[in-house]
């Protein structure tokens, strides 16, 4: 079987959460891809869509540590269901500020920063409830099926969001988003609770300071922190889609996201050897290399046909470096930890992208397109290789040592002794 679904079968609440998030996050790709659009519509400018990714940078850093702390300790229920609603209410105000006759940039970098600081919010307590209502040793399957929900909505809406906003406009992308956030807000209300851990920590900036030391204390998790932060930081094409689809063609706006997503799915729906599979820190660095390798084949691509089948090969090393960074995090990770060990995994796998575009929009404005690409896949490859190399307990990490570890970990915080 080329797909484990088992924990869909053996969890009613992953179900909820998964369906459900499966038809919420077909609209909101479609506002991913579109408001980078719509500001370069509106200024013809790389580097303000580079700064969209700023705008959601700060607040998402700031948010993703009290988030994290929030979800070890209150009802990760309640936390869900009101960062839902928030991210439906900013799409709400892009909606409204689409249909102005002179639409506000200001608005754009809000409603980014209001729906990437409740994500913030959200999904530590997501990644922690997740870990109580699934066996640990299905973790591998959770992120590859995770991983299948995100590609679906990231082939598809994309493509059609693009499409959507260069004829209809934006207001329709936004309209579509809208009505999708159903699907999430039944999950969330229909869930079971889950109460917090034994001996939770109450939030605090001692407890987050405690999930710090005991991320830094630990090469595997600083491995996948780091890796995944050069990788992204280096080689995140997203702020040069609007550039690439005026040299390329409008429509095809919406391609490239897909194209990576294409990628993703691919290597989800063949990932059940990832379970056979215990040296994850090898398999991390090994697959964002290749991402990095791909980002430099799409930025000397001429032809679009190239282009595309470049960045699906990213994409699908991508997901491989996602499975097991997934599997390391929610096999060895304690739970009662787990909500704000999510937040430092958050900052660490979104701050690469988002600074990582910035980065790309502005050297991209000075040097072009092409020279980002290029530049920015030679230096992932080194990046990724150099912190590897410093890491050497990443490399030789097995995944059967780490649920042992969390095991132990666990025993003794119910006996109040860590």
């Amino acid at each position: 079987m080329l797909l484990d679904l088992s924990p869909l079968k053996v969890s009613r609440d992953y179900r909820l959460l998964f369906f459900g998030q499966l038809i919420s996050f077909f609209g909101s790709m479609m506002t991913v891809i579109v408001v980078p659009w719509q500001m370069y519509q509106l200024t013809g400018s790389s580097a303000m869509v580079g700064y969209i990714y700023l705008a959601e940078f700060f607040p998402m850093l700031i948010l993703a540590l009290i988030g994290g702390a929030m979800a070890d300790y209150f009802d990760k229920r309640r936390l869900l269901r009101w960062t839902e609603l928030g991210q439906g209410a900013a799409s709400v105000f892009l909606l409204i500020n689409s249909l102005l006759a002179e639409p506000h940039i200001w608005v754009l970098f809000v409603c980014v920063a209001i729906h990437a600081g409740l994500a913030a919010i959200q999904r530590p307590a997501f990644e922690a409830f997740i870990q109580k209502v699934v066996p640990p040793e299905l973790m591998t399957s959770v992120m590859a099926l995770n991983s299948i929900r995100w590609s679906l909505g990231a082939i598809i809406s994309p493509a059609i969001g693009g499409l959507v906003a260069a004829t209809l406009g934006a207001a329709w992308a936004y309209a579509i988003d809208l009505v999708t956030f159903v699907g999430t807000i039944y999950a969330v209300y229909a869930i079971s609770a889950v109460p917090s851990p034994e001996n939770a920590d109450r939030p605090s900036i001692s407890s987050i300071i405690k999930a710090w030391k005991y991320a830094v204390s630990r090469q595997e998790l600083l491995g996948t922190y780091f890796i995944d932060m050069a990788a992204m930081f280096f080689a995140m094409p997203q702020a040069l889609y609007p550039a690439l689809a005026a040299y390329f063609g409008e429509g095809y706006v919406g391609f490239f996201p897909a194209a990576i997503a294409i990628g993703a799915l691919t290597a989800s729906l063949t990932s059940a050897w990832t379970k056979k599979v215990q040296r994850h820190g090898l398999m991390v660095t090994v697959a964002a290399v290749l991402w990095g390798v791909g980002i430099i084949g799409f930025g000397m691509a001429d032809g679009i046909v190239l282009a595309l089948v470049c960045l699906g090969t990213a994409g699908f090393f991508d997901m491989i470096s996602g499975i097991f960074r997934g599997s390391i995090w929610n096999q060895t990770i304690p739970n009662h930890m787990r909500g704000r060990m999510a937040s430092i995994e958050m900052i660490s796998y979104l701050s690469g992208p988002m600074l990582g575009s910035a980065k790309m929009g502005i050297v991209a404005e000075k040097f072009g397109v092409k020279a980002a690409l290029v530049s920015g896949g030679i230096l992932c490859v080194l990046s990724v290789l150099g912190a590897a190399f410093f890491l050497p307990k990443f490399l030789k990490y097995d995944g059967r040592d780490g649920i042992k570890n969390r095991e132990i970990e666990e025993a003794l915080h119910s006996r109040g002794m860590d």
